[in-house]
């Protein structure tokens, strides 16, 4: 690591044109960061034919890490026919973020992870279209190797993060071939983590649905395939106070990527009363990922108190403009740093 991290900073569409350079801001008041700006989105689409062109992928390779806003993907009808590839997805091809990291908590009673299988599944986008008999198909690629490194990422987090349990999410008693196997997998790695004191449970995917709804805080670490991961995660959004409050990571074993889980919210963008908190604990990942744990923790602790004193954004049913959240939030992490 370089002694000045060098940040990939890409707004994207909508409200990430707002919250993204909300979040530089609050970076800036901690410590010393090389910004380098990049394109990606469906207004990068239209405007250069790409939804993310070739230059920003090679920025994103070269740099520390990825600060990412959100994107808007439009429509089937909307493109024309042309060729359009998800700027989300494609850096997670091509930087290999095997590993998506869904934190869920509200600083009072709840506090478990949802850690995502993020190259394989459904989400390979391997369909096509039977015209002959009229049936859409969709491969679901789940294998050894990508569930062995994701079910080892998640065991080691729990060791690192001084976590207590990892359980496996699946649907293996009807995908008894793609779920069966990332069961399998899960099962034996477990082993290894038993004298570690981790412990290991599994459950099946809609009964999780309806415990994450009645009893949230049986879970501690969560890890699941991709679609399942997906779905949960925005659940659990839901039980913090919305997608605005969710901040996400994905990893790889060279980069990383931060990002709120919401999206480009088109109806609100603009306005300035988009919901800056999502992305600012994104960079709160960001900078654990840095090793500057001391960092993100001014962050966090100004984010608590910034929700506790109820300086919020109207989805948080607040006031306060987009900006005047972020001062909050600084003003709080200054004060923090001269104690």
């Amino acid at each position: 690591m370089r002694n000045t991290p060098k940040i990939c900073v890409i707004n994207g569409d909508g409200i990430g044109n707002e919250v993204v350079p909300e979040t530089v801001r609050v970076l800036n008041e901690l410590g010393d960061f090389e910004f380098i700006h990049a394109h990606a989105g469906y207004e990068c689409f239209k405007r250069c034919g790409d939804a993310i062109p070739e230059n920003t992928i090679e920025i994103a390779k070269e740099s520390d890490c990825i600060l990412f806003g959100s994107v808007t993907t439009p429509k089937p009808t909307e493109l024309k026919n042309k060729s359009y590839r998800s700027p989300i997805l494609t850096l997670r091809k091509e930087l290999d973020l095997y590993a998506n990291i869904r934190p869920t908590y509200n600083f009072d009673n709840l506090d478990f992870v949802i850690i995502r299988e993020n190259t394989e599944g459904l989400y390979v986008k391997k369909e096509y279209y039977d015209e002959k008999n009229e049936v859409a198909i969709a491969e679901r690629i789940i294998s050894k190797f990508g569930s062995s490194r994701i079910v080892k990422f998640a065991f080691d987090y729990a060791v690192q993060n001084n976590r207590k349990k990892v359980s496996c999410i699946h649907k293996a008693n009807v995908l008894r071939v793609t779920d069966g196997l990332f069961l399998e997998v899960f099962e034996e790695i477990s082993k290894h983590y038993e004298k570690l004191g981790i412990k290991s449970d599994d459950y099946l995917i809609d009964a999780t649905a309806m415990y994450l709804i009645r009893n949230p805080q049986m879970f501690d670490v969560l890890v699941t395939t991709n679609l399942f991961g997906d779905i949960l995660s925005d659940e659990a959004a839901g039980l913090i106070g919305g997608l605005g409050m969710s901040p996400s990571a994905n990893i790889g074993d060279k980069n990383g990527l931060f990002e709120p889980v919401h999206g480009s919210a088109p109806d609100i963008a603009g306005k300035g009363i988009s919901n800056p908190i999502a992305t600012i604990l994104s960079a709160a990942m960001m900078l654990d990922h840095l090793k500057m744990n001391k960092e993100a923790e001014y962050i966090r602790n100004a984010v608590k108190k910034t929700v506790e004193c109820k300086y919020l954004t109207p989805d948080l049913g607040g006031n306060l403009k987009t900006f005047e959240v972020t001062e909050k939030i600084i003003e709080s992490i200054r004060s923090q740093m001269i104690q």
